[in-house]
């Protein structure tokens, strides 16, 4: 039975779930990161008192966005190229392009939006010199550093480049199924380490310049071309639910060619999507961490976070597990509601026989119905986790502890998502490199060569759990931890020295 065989009860739960995964849970969670890093900037800003009175200033995050949408709009003018070429290659470089050319549009409007509304010179969180070019460099460094970010995202996960070709060739061997899976998690562990210096450069810069408002900048800087990122994040699984379409509908086989090209493009840019939400999203964690310090820090005194202070260091290290409890309790609930689904079917297949009757009717809603109340019963556990987390730390063992906690989260959380969302992106086009390409004789290896296939089936099956679920969801788990500490901050302690309860008794 092909994938999308309309006798298949599952096939309509799986076109619902990529339009909820990868266009609302998306836009939702890109939307969130920059809300949070405009509200951190706004924050930050209303304590300077050379940018209080200045609404042009206090409204920067507004008009980045604004200015973001224009670029954007721009940009899609070029788009029509995506018309004019048929194969993956084309059609991924024309898609590519538009992350190029709104960069290159957003780099001198962002100049001009700094000169026009900033002051020359002013005081802004702990900087007294700071200067409207030191603000263009934090939102540049951080909107260059997103384009590299889905740049390295792009070449980890393309079939047309080497990491997911090699992929896919591996696990044509004997125990290509193993070896698919080792090789996707290696492509994936690899894929952190650029990224994560991209971040960490940021980081030093923004914070060199303009304190924890640059880093808020840079977050922001990494979103400004939202509209553009949003937009080729949709294009992923409107491609994927147009080849579902094209096989229920029995059109041609050359069509179903071209959907997949389509698709496989698309699971690049969808990929690249997840990877400025998780570059977002450490910086708004990073931004709101530093206004969770600030909460206890007096005057002109260095942030009270020791890292050889016990109590922050344990506070690292339980931070740093909790991304993995987190995506064990996530991936955990994809696999029993899985497990469900299928029973789902099995159960169609043997009591309305639907490969046998040709006038049975599979039952879409029931599948729909499982996936739904899965995703709304099984999100109650890792829910509570994340909220739970930061106020079981902070009111048990203190805010030296809470501190480091967010740390920790944001540490591992970070290349924990970026592993996961590019080892199951690869995945998924490894098999798309099977089934899309042709052996010598004309043949898709599909066809020719079955077991192959089958192995990279396996492949993407573990994959898709890790970049739909558990990956995304890590930026929540950063974001919602650095919110809940920040909110709930200045209630755990009046002042620094007031420790947690169990803190008290074991000091």
């Amino acid at each position: 039975m092909k994938e999308d065989d309309p006798r298949n009860p599952a096939v309509i739960a799986d076109n619902v779930g990529d339009n909820v995964g990868d266009i609302a849970g998306m836009g939702a969670d890109l939307f969130g990161s920059f809300a949070e890093s405009s509200c951190a900037a706004m924050v930050i800003s209303s304590a300077s008192g050379d940018l209080l009175n200045n609404p042009a200033a206090m409204a920067f995050p507004m008009l980045v966005a604004a200015v973001g949408l224009v670029c954007s709009l721009i940009t899609s003018l070029f788009a029509v190229s995506c018309c004019l070429v048929t194969d993956h290659a084309g059609i991924e470089k024309s898609l590519k392009n538009q992350l190029f050319i709104s960069t290159f549009l957003m780099t001198p409007a962002l100049f001009i939006l700094c000169y026009l509304a900033f002051p020359t010179k002013f005081a802004v969180s702990t900087v007294t010199d700071c200067t409207n070019v030191k603000i263009f460099w934090c939102v540049a460094m951080g909107l260059w550093s997103g384009l590299i970010i889905g740049l390295v995202t792009e070449y980890y996960t393309s079939n047309a480049q080497p990491p997911t070709i090699e992929l896919a060739l591996k696990s044509k061997n004997i125990g290509g199924a193993p070896v698919n899976i080792i090789y996707g998690l290696a492509l994936g562990y690899k894929s952190v380490v650029i990224p994560v210096f991209c971040l960490a450069a940021t980081v030093y810069v923004t914070y060199t310049l303009a304190a924890m408002y640059g880093v808020a900048c840079g977050a922001i800087g990494i979103l400004s071309t939202l509209a553009c990122g949003l937009t080729i994040d949709g294009y992923g699984p409107i491609t994927d639910n147009a080849g579902g379409i094209c096989e229920m509908s029995e059109m041609p086989e050359n069509v179903r060619e071209v959907t997949d090209a389509l698709d496989a493009a698309g699971n690049t840019t969808a990929a690249i999507g997840k990877g400025f939400a998780i570059g977002s999203a450490a910086m708004v964690g990073l931004a709101l961490f530093g206004a969770f310090v600030s909460l206890f820090t007096t005057g002109d005194a260095p942030p009270p976070v020791n890292v050889l202070d016990a109590w922050v260091f344990a506070g690292i290290l339980i931070g740093a597990m909790l991304p993995y409890w987190f995506s064990a309790m996530t991936m955990k609930s994809v696999g029993e509601a899985a497990a469900e689904m299928a029973l789902e079917v099995g159960r169609q297949f043997r009591e309305l026989k639907l490969l046998e009757d040709p006038n049975a009717k599979p039952q879409y809603k029931a599948c729909v119905e499982i996936s739904t109340k899965a995703s709304l019963k099984e999100m109650i556990a890792p829910g509570a986790l994340v909220l739970l987390s930061p106020l079981l730390c902070g009111y048990l063992l203190g805010v030296k502890c809470l501190a480091g906690l967010m740390v920790g989260v944001m540490t591992s959380g970070v290349q924990m998502a970026i592993s996961a969302s590019n080892s199951g992106g690869a995945w998924d086009n490894a098999k798309k490199y099977v089934s899309g390409n042709k052996d010598t004789d004309g043949q898709t290896f599909k066809k020719k060569f079955p077991e192959w296939h089958k192995n990279t089936v396996v492949g993407d099956t573990v994959g898709d759990p890790m970049k739909d679920t558990s990956g995304p969801s890590l930026n929540i788990l950063i974001k919602l931890t650095a919110i809940t500490s920040l909110v709930f901050g200045p209630s755990m302690a009046k002042n620094f020295d007031d420790a947690g309860i169990l803190e008290k008794i074991f000091s």
